[in-house]
């Protein structure tokens, strides 16, 4: 089992910023893939950005150059640095763990308590 704690959400303007983290603990050596998803209300949970023990970073399109996600190995903890936020960002933001085989099939997934981030207009 892995566990995910998420922390840094909160309300904020539009233009500004917010970090969130999410520390794993737990049978980290079972995972490869860490990233974060977002859920708004009233919609599906969609992928914000994702980053594997080698270092591929993913991330959407809606995203792209305002969002950094980062990971520290020390720490067993990533980061999503958000930046110019709009209050379409405005959602529940999860923390995910998942172990993708060479093949492509998702293996142990885990899920944070997820963290909301409002971005007022």
């Amino acid at each position: 089992q892995v566990q995910l704690v998420e922390s840094g959400g909160g309300l904020v303007q539009a233009g500004g910023s917010l970090r969130l983290s999410c520390a794993a603990s737990g049978s980290i050596f079972s995972i490869n893939v860490l990233g974060w998803y977002r859920q708004a209300p009233g919609k599906q949970r969609d992928l914000v950005a994702t980053i594997s023990t080698g270092g591929r970073i993913n991330y959407a399109d809606s995203v792209k150059g305002r969002f950094t996600i980062s990971r520290d190995n020390v720490k067993n903890t990533i980061y999503l640095q958000m930046n110019s936020l709009e209050p379409e960002d405005t959602a529940v933001y999860y923390c995910n763990a998942r172990r993708i085989t060479p093949w492509g099939i998702l293996q142990n997934d885990y899920w944070g308590q997820g963290t909301q981030v409002t971005v007022s207009s």
